[in-house]
Formats: structure tokens, C-alpha cells, sequence
């Protein structure tokens, strides 16, 4: 007898960084909340930031913190494709948990390497354990350029017949703009899928809002189905080195007893090992691009690095 296949959930954003892996985090938490034995999924990652299982391999932080949320121990077929940027436009790829060699831009992994395949067996693994599966995407759907060789967002939610959620992100501006044109780009049956859309972090009262949830249901036939509101003290760990570049200091109220600068290397790895520092009352976290970012630090941390001796060049010649 086959066993029953898992009901599947798909969000994905208008950009990167719109908000996707909160709101899965958030779904695999209220779906274990409703008494559903729920677990995350997504294809393919591309981040530094890795996570090392029980079992020995490697998957993407996101991951980890959804596999938390819903009540998990997180394991390789939540994040069977991992790739780890690399110098000079390369990537090492992990399948599986497990490295299989490094590609270009321009090249490709040998025939045994099958990355689809490999997310395919991954999702129907999940499936098959769980009621529910909450998938994630990566970037933009919409992205032409990327169609061809896309196995984490739309190509996913057509394989599995999955319903998208799609986040626009209000904070960044134009998520109007972002979630028409986004939804516009896409072709007939991809657009199909997609059943609601989520605006991002809001601030201020929902009822100013009015009347572009309206506007935007209307325009494109798809309604809005949620709110979210801006909420700084996350602190969720970050997955993409862009988040460095928007990271805002947790304010603890305290007189600062301890700078500590990290230095922002061109290939950074696993930089969210200082979010802990981040929350401690006390302690001023401070991203050191140049050496004046340095003065008055008390500790000065060099973090992981994919390109170990390129990022030391780098950092002598600064």
C-alpha cells in the first residue's frame, strides 16, 4: 500500500529577502500548534551560513530554525540542494548533505550529480512522513533569466501541484509594484498556482493600509490574504551576507559595556554565529567594513570564510 502523499504549502517572495523563511517559520509553528505533524522544505539554497546535522551533513540555517518551529530535528532531505559560494564565481554543491564537487557559472556537475532528482526523492520523503509540508522558495519566481535552470520555485510548486502563497515586502517600498509585476511575469499555469498574497512588514495601523489590499485583489484577481506586521525583535538568523547591509543594532536600553567589531569579509561564512552577542544587554555588535570601524573595539572577531586566502589579501590590503 502507497502511503498517503502530505498535503503541501509553497511561499515564495517577490525578491529576495521579502520575508519568505519567517513566514514558513511561522506555518510549521502554528500547523504543530493545530496538532499536524508538519516539517519545511526547500530545494535549493545558495548561503554560506550552513548547519551541520546529527547525522553529519550539511543543509541551510533556514531550514533549521523552520525544523524548530515545527517541533523537529532538522535532517538533510528538508534542504537537499546546498550551494556554498565560492571565489571567482564558483560554488561548492551539497547534496544530500554531502559535497559533490565544486561548478562555474558556465559549467555543469557530472551526469550522476542530478540535482532535480534529488529534490524530487527529498519532497516525496517528506510527504510521505508528514501531513503537511510547508515549502519555501528562493528569490523571485520572475526571474526569465533564471527559468531554465530554476529547481526551487516555480518548477517545485508545479511538481508537487502546490497552492503559492506570494510576500511582497511593504518596508523596501512598491510592493504593489513588486507583487503585480511579479504575478504579470509569470506564465498562465505557474499563475494558477499562486491563491494569495502576503504584504510584509507593515508598520504603523492596518487600517492606513485601505484601500490597497482592494486595489491589489482587484488588479490581479488574486486576494490578499494577510497583514504582517514589522516585527524587529525576531532576530531570526540570516541566511544571504545582504542582510549585514540592513542589520539594525538591538537597542537593550543599557550604557554599552562591550564593542565587539566583526570584520565584513568578501566571502563570509556562518556570519549569524554573533547574533547571540547581538541580544546580550551591554554589548555593541558593530560590522567592521573599514579599518575606522575598528577604533574603540574591545574584541575584534575575524569570522568564517569560504575563500580563506583571498579574504586574508583583502583584508591586509585594508
Amino acid at each position: 500500500m502507497q502511503p498517503r502523499s502530505g498535503t503541501v504549502l509553497m511561499v515564495q517572495g517577490t525578491s529576495s529577502g521579502a520575508g519568505k523563511s519567517v513566514v514558513v517559520s511561522a506555518l510549521c509553528r502554528i500547523f504543530r500548534q493545530d496538532g499536524l505533524r508538519v516539517a519545511p522544505f526547500k530545494a535549493q539554497n545558495i548561503s554560506n551560513n550552513s548547519f551541520v546535522t546529527a547525522a553529519g551533513g550539511e543543509m541551510g540555517r533556514s531550514q533549521v530554525v523552520q525544523a524548530a518551529a515545527a517541533g523537529l530535528e532538522p535532517t538533510v532531505a528538508m534542504n537537499p540542494v546546498l550551494l556554498k559560494p565560492e571565489l571567482g564565481m564558483r560554488a561548492q554543491v551539497i547534496v544530500n548533505g554531502r559535497s559533490v564537487g565544486s561548478r562555474g557559472a558556465g559549467s555543469s556537475l557530472p551526469a550522476e550529480c542530478d540535482l532535480w532528482g534529488a529534490v524530487v526523492e527529498a519532497l516525496a520523503r517528506l510527504r510521505a512522513e508528514y501531513e503537511v509540508v510547508v515549502i519555501e522558495g528562493a528569490g523571485s519566481p520572475a526571474e526569465v533569466n533564471l527559468r531554465a535552470r530554476d529547481i526551487v520555485n516555480m518548477e517545485v510548486a508545479l511538481h508537487a501541484a502546490a497552492p503559492v502563497l506570494l510576500v511582497g515586502d511593504i518596508d523596501r517600498g512598491g510592493v504593489f509594484a513588486s507583487l503585480l509585476g511579479t504575478l504579470e511575469l509569470l506564465p498562465p499555469e505557474e499563475r494558477a498556482l499562486v491563491k494569495g498574497l502576503v504584504i510584509n512588514q507593515f508598520r504603523g495601523d492596518r487600517a492606513f493600509l485601505d484601500p490597497l489590499p482592494d486595489m491589489i485583489a482587484e488588479r490581479t484577481g488574486v486576494p490578499v490574504v494577510g497583514v504582517i506586521p514589522f516585527m524587529p525583535e525576531l532576530q531570526l538568523p540570516e541566511e544571504d551576507a545582504v542582510a549585514l547591509d540592513r542589520a539594525r543594532p538591538v537597542d537593550g536600553g543599557q550604557e554599552t559595556l562591550l564593542t565587539v567589531a566583526f570584520l565584513y569579509l568578501p566571502h563570509i561564512s556562518n556570519f549569524d554565529d554573533m547574533d547571540p552577542l547581538r541580544r546580550v544587554p551591554g554589548v555593541d555588535v558593530r560590522i567592521a567594513r573599514r579599518p575606522a570601524d575598528l577604533e574603540g573595539a574591545h574584541v575584534v572577531v575575524v569570522p568564517g570564510t569560504k575563500s580563506t586566502i583571498s579574504d586574508l589579501r583583502w583584508m591586509k590590503s585594508h
